[in-house]
């Protein structure tokens, strides 16, 4: 049996998918400057965060102010995306990825 609930499988497996697209990302554009890095560090953000908030029992206390830091740092991604890429939203991968980070906000607001 699984010590983890549906939810929190959802989250886990939401979050390492959105880590693993902005990792692709930044590693194929590494050579074009500020963006590549910038993909590199979301994408190592997500798997920090995700191992605070469940892999670390030396961390249980703080799974509240980690799951709201993980809610927090998604909410801005998100809304990053369209800031910078306005008015060409519509690329697949990102388009793919926005799904994905919006049903994991939802699954963070209803994790308690």
């Amino acid at each position: 049996m699984s010590r983890f609930t549906p939810k929190q499988l959802g989250i886990i497996i939401l979050t390492v998918l959105t880590a693993l697209i902005h990792l692709f990302l930044g590693f194929n554009s590494l050579g074009d400057g500020f963006f590549g890095v910038v993909f590199i560090l979301n994408g190592l953000g997500y798997l920090a965060l995700l191992i605070g908030l469940y892999f670390l029992p030396q961390l249980a206390g703080q799974r509240p102010l980690l799951r709201w830091a993980l809610l927090a740092f998604t909410a801005v991604t998100f809304i990053l995306y369209f800031v910078f890429n306005w008015p060409d939203i519509w690329g697949p991968i990102g388009i793919a990825d926005k799904a994905i980070e919006l049903v994991l906000l939802v699954l963070l607001w209803l994790e308690k």
